[in-house]
Order: C-alpha cells, then structure tokens, then sequence
C-alpha cells in the first residue's frame, strides 16, 4: 500500500503551521492529506493551534482555554512566520472541516489535551466530524490514550491513531487495548521490525516528524503507512523517486 503523505501542521515549513495558509500550500504541493491540531476556546470552540499558550504562533500572550473565540480570532497568527502572512487568523475547526470537505484531502486531527483536560473535547470533534460527513477519511491521533479509547467507543469505524515519542516494552497490546487502530511514532522508534510486528496484529504504523530526505526515504522503503512532515514537496517528489525504482 503507498505510504500516505500528511503535511504536518499543513506545509508548515512554507508558512505559519496550522493556518489556512499553510494548509492551501500543502494541497498545491500535493499531500495527501493534512494534520492539524485542535484545542478549545473558553467558550468550547474548537480552533486549530498547536500550543496550550498562544505566545508562539501570535502576537498575543496567555492560554487558548482563557481566550473566547471571538478574542482568538482577533490575534495576528502569521506575522511571526513572515510578514508576508500578517492578518493570518488562528482557524476554527468549521473553518477547515468547510474548506477540506470538496478536497481529495485525507485529515489527521491531533486532540491536544494531554496538558490541558478539555471537557467534552472528543464529543464536540466528532459531532463536527459528522455534521460534514466526514467521518470516513479522518484519523484521530492523541497522547491521550484516553481520548483513543473514548472516541473508539463514539463509533468503533473511526480511525485512531495512538500517539507515542517513547519506547514501550508492550506497545503494540497496549495500543490495542484502548482501541487504537494504529501507532504514530517518533522517528527514532521506527524499525522494521516494530512495523511488521505492528501489520502482524493489524495495526498501521505512521511516523513523526520526518523532514530529512535520507529519513523520508527510509520510511518509504520500510513501507511505513503514513508519515507527517513539514515538507510535503519534498516528501511526494522523493517518494515518486521511489516509486521508479
């Protein structure tokens, strides 16, 4: 099966992660889908952001849960990539979910609330997900194993995707029991014998975050299932490369 490319935050080593910039770049470029991250305002709306604080990525300062939505959307999410995208918005998951919908775009949704216990989170996600019919083509990925068994019991056919930069002795039972459908591993745990171990119990096996070409390479030659990189340009142009082989 070919390895699925996702351009990780969107393109976001073009312009600011987790933008409609950078999400607009990444489908020019030709991912084959798009991960983005998603947290709650004060008033339970869910905005894409990477960061539990909002310092990084804008021009303001305190806690995505402390913002309304209505404040979040007056923050300047681009100037502090380039001021080329100066008045770049943090966007709402409607935002996206509208604009991807008419895409050939496959959509990883990173919960972020291995910090911060966002009440209700996976409910309000899934019903987003479902109002757009968009269940069949979204992963759900946390390092929550919580969050993975939770919405495993929201609907069983939603894929899930358990998060994971750290070695464990029984990883691939314990992704199973909470539901998980596959494992995203940093890079520095891929080997092949963790992939074949993972497609013996019928688990896929997507790798984070790969920018290096000699490390893209190798993830398409183990046959990894997906991997999430900064540079969907470079990625799909090294795995057509690949491919001729």
């Amino acid at each position: 099966m070919k390895t699925i490319v996702f351009a990780h935050r969107g393109a976001s080593k073009l312009a600011p992660e987790n933008t409609m910039p950078a999400f607009e770049l990444a489908l020019e470029m030709g991912a084959d889908g798009i991960e983005t991250d998603v947290q709650l305002t004060k008033d339970q709306i869910p905005v894409l952001i990477h960061d539990e604080n909002v310092r990084r990525t804008t021009d303001g300062t305190g806690f995505v849960q402390d913002y309304t939505f209505e404040e979040i959307k007056n923050l300047d999410a681009g100037s502090w990539f380039s001021e080329k995208f100066s008045g770049t918005t943090i966007p709402s998951l409607e935002e996206f979910l509208r604009w991807v919908k008419g895409k050939n775009l496959k959509i990883n949704l990173e919960i972020k609330n291995n910090i911060i216990d966002y009440k209700d989170i996976e409910t309000i996600i899934y019903d987003h997900l479902k109002t757009h019919n968009l269940t069949d083509r979204t992963v759900i990925s946390s390092f929550n194993s919580k969050s993975i068994k939770h919405f495993s019991h929201l609907e069983e056919s939603i894929t899930t995707g358990f998060l994971t930069s750290q070695k464990m002795k029984d990883l691939i039972d314990y992704a199973k029991d909470q539901g998980a459908n596959g494992l995203h591993i940093k890079y520095r745990l891929l080997s092949r014998s963790l992939i074949e171990h993972a497609h013996n119990h019928n688990l896929y096996v997507a790798v984070f975050t790969v920018n290096r070409p000699l490390q893209i390479k190798r993830c398409f030659h183990l046959k990894c299932d997906g991997i999430f990189t900064d540079v969907p340009n470079i990625a799909k142009q090294i795995q057509e490369s690949v491919q001729r082989l």
